[in-house]
């Protein structure tokens, strides 16, 4: 493991639990914040090297593993390409628009290992079961998507305080946060968008409201479940955020179709849901719940509902183990991974124009920006 984090950690119990044979050979990280999580699951974190080629040195490994912030994403899985065995990291792949055409050179000249990205939502059987019914085209041609993400005042507190605070660190709360959303709006549209508009800003977590109350109604206290792990800020409210803590995005897609998304990471009604709604049918997926709620325009019966159970307190309702079942089967060559790297770059460099249309507060033509990266796909270098 290069970074063993808390995500990282997570992701590897979930393999624990799902029955791999896990011998786990070595890790480098400063501040293995993680290891708590893989003493608790049982997993040894093996040998604490000192540096990334000390780590590299010591192999070849069957798996390279990426848990470290955001920011180090490329250098490190630069340093993993170069060693030439699998690799699986955390989402986003990387975390700036020039990070995202110098690694799209680098894969397209095609000498690369496997790459695995966890955008975990790509495993769960609701997800799947989305896509399924639109590439049947039960729901016509699509037209318009709402979709929402609002999170729980203690996740977005963990936000605020966490490393992904900082644009420097994170990237930008959708970014980090909801680069999974949009890479299945992508999946759901069928094209890339074409102008995107974005407002939003940091008003929730701010040294203005500091002295909002610190306990819920029964005395339990706010705003301190989670711990802020490395690098963290003591208090949400006036720690150095310099990210976004609300932002709503409009998407214009190349074919037409059109998203609105509402993102809040304040709300006391937790939500993450999407309303597809196509010419012959309208889906709700409820990402929360685990529940997907079907009906044809034409239907005047009750709609179509499937439960799939299994919550958890994480919202990803057993997706940490279908993405390590995903990941054992594609490493045995028994099933291809359901979401390549050129998948999750796409989806980066979408919230990243929604991000830029919000700095800019213009609507942003992406026209020039997927020539830039089409031009990196055509012409790999070795760099």
């Amino acid at each position: 493991m290069i970074g063993l984090g808390q995500r990282i950690a997570h992701v590897l119990a979930a393999m624990a639990e799902v029955g791999w044979a896990l011998d786990v050979a070595a890790h480098v990280d400063p501040d293995p914040i993680g290891a708590p999580i893989l003493e608790a699951a049982g997993i040894d974190a093996g040998a604490a090297l000192p540096s990334v080629q000390a780590l590299i040195a010591e192999g070849p490994f069957d798996l390279l593993m990426i848990g470290s912030p955001n920011h180090l994403h490329f250098e490190h899985l630069n340093a993993a390409l170069d060693a030439g065995w699998p690799v699986f990291m955390e989402k986003p792949i990387v975390r700036t628009e020039d990070e995202t055409l110098a690694l799209a050179r680098r894969l397209a000249a095609g000498d690369a290992p496997p790459v695995y990205v966890g955008l975990v939502m790509r495993s769960m059987s609701i997800v799947r079961e989305v896509i399924r019914r639109i590439d049947s085209g039960e729901l016509g041609e699509i037209v318009s998507i709402d979709a929402t993400e609002h999170l729980h005042p203690e996740h977005g507190g963990y936000l605020a305080r966490n490393w992904r605070r900082r644009q420097a660190w994170g990237g930008s709360y959708l970014l980090d946060k909801v680069c999974h959303d949009f890479d299945i709006f992508g999946r759901i549209a069928g094209a890339r968008p074409a102008r995107v508009a974005s407002f939003g800003g940091r008003r929730i977590f701010h040294p203005d409201r500091a002295g909002e109350p610190r306990a819920y109604d029964d005395g339990a206290p706010a705003y301190a479940m989670f711990g802020a792990g490395w690098s963290g800020a003591d208090d949400a409210f006036t720690s150095d955020m310099d990210v976004a803590d609300h932002q709503t995005a409009l998407v214009d897609y190349a074919n037409g179709v059109r998203l609105s998304f509402h993102a809040n990471s304040h709300t006391a009604l937790q939500e993450r849901r999407w309303y597809v709604a196509g010419t012959r049918g309208t889906l709700i997926a409820d990402l929360v719940r685990n529940r997907l709620i079907v009906r044809g325009v034409l239907a005047h019966g009750r709609p179509e509902r499937i439960d799939y159970g299994g919550r958890t307190a994480d919202n990803h309702n057993g997706a940490d183990q279908a993405m390590a079942r995903d990941l054992r089967a594609a490493l045995a060559g028994e099933a291809a991974f359901p979401v390549t790297p050129w998948d999750s770059m796409e989806a980066g460099l979408t919230v990243m124009a929604i991000d830029r249309a919000m700095a800019e507060e213009a609507v942003v033509d992406c026209a020039p920006m997927w020539s830039g990266y089409d031009a990196a796909r055509a012409a790999p270098s070795a760099g």
